[in-house]
């Protein structure tokens, strides 16, 4: 999928998803037990309740091939139904076959995890991503596909500041950064929805949060698609600069390189304008225009 390796270096940064080992439950605190309200807590991580819990958990993760750390997750659920760490383990499968660009077996793994935590933003997202992009005008259920993929993009931003677990001593900055990454794919979920939809303001507006929301590493394919959502509103001017963008950001000979420069050529001779030096060099003519 589109954002895997930038997601898996995110969560690096972050250290998200780490399971703790068995404590022993906290006192409670005098204001607390006297009924005075206490202020809000970030979501906990997931918690081994057993050692020989926390062992098997360890040794699921230490798999790397996909069936086989499906199976592992899968032997570990049957056998702790009741454990926490079952969501951080199928969390995990789901990131591999992402990876590996299996969007089945993706969505399969995210549809477990929101089984067990209906409002994990990283499952939401990784659903609704499938259900955005892997939906096709002949399906059957098209509409409930898509209406299901808007569904979970948008509980995705209501939930990023809610339930996403955070482990002790997380810095802020990198804690900041794993929830932009997060929001960014979510209004780019929406926004391509909304674009889908001929809903071309709309999209306009999504994309440019997606952008906003992880400034870091802007995603190519958002751009893009933001620079087309302009231009088929007739902001030309506006639509060529994104493409630029998109070209620069974007590989020759790649799908959305090929797109941006082709979009870039298009744009300057609609405007009478120079093309941006960020715009590149055209593709070939006989390149075949690469499908999104």
């Amino acid at each position: 999928m589109k954002r895997a390796a930038i997601l898996g270096a995110v969560l690096a940064l972050v250290g998200m998803g780490f399971a703790q080992q068995p404590t022993a439950p906290a006192a409670t605190s005098g204001a607390a037990q006297a009924g005075t309200p206490a202020p809000a807590q970030p979501k906990r991580p997931p918690q081994a309740k057993t050692q020989p819990e926390f062992a098997a958990y360890n040794a699921a993760m230490a798999i790397h091939d996909q069936p086989a750390q499906e199976k592992a997750a899968d032997d570990f659920a049957a056998k702790y139904p009741d454990s926490e760490l079952r969501v951080l383990l199928y969390k995990s499968v789901m990131r591999s076959y992402q990876a590996a660009n299996d969007a089945d077996k993706m969505m399969e793994m995210g549809r477990k995890v929101l089984a067990m935590d209906p409002d994990d933003p990283e499952a939401l997202l990784g659903v609704a991503e499938v259900l955005a992009e892997r939906t096709r005008d002949t399906d059957i259920d098209k509409d409930q596909r898509l209406d299901e993929a808007m569904k979970l993009a948008k509980h995705a931003v209501e939930t990023v500041d809610t339930d996403v677990a955070v482990p002790a001593g997380t810095p802020a900055e990198k804690l900041d950064a794993y929830k932009g990454f997060l929001r960014s794919s979510a209004y780019s979920i929406i926004g391509t929805l909304q674009f889908n939809k001929d809903q071309f303001a709309d999209a306009e507006k999504s994309f440019h949060q997606s952008i906003d929301a992880y400034p870091a590493q802007p995603d190519p394919v958002v751009v893009l698609r933001l620079a087309l959502a302009l231009d088929k509103q007739d902001k030309y001017a506006d639509a060529l600069n994104f493409a630029g963008q998109a070209a620069s950001l974007s590989p020759e000979n790649t799908p959305p390189g090929n797109i941006a420069r082709k979009e870039c050529d298009r744009l300057a001779q609609l405007t009478k304008s120079p093309k941006p030096a960020s715009c590149g060099s055209s593709p070939a003519p006989d390149s075949a225009a690469p499908k999104n």
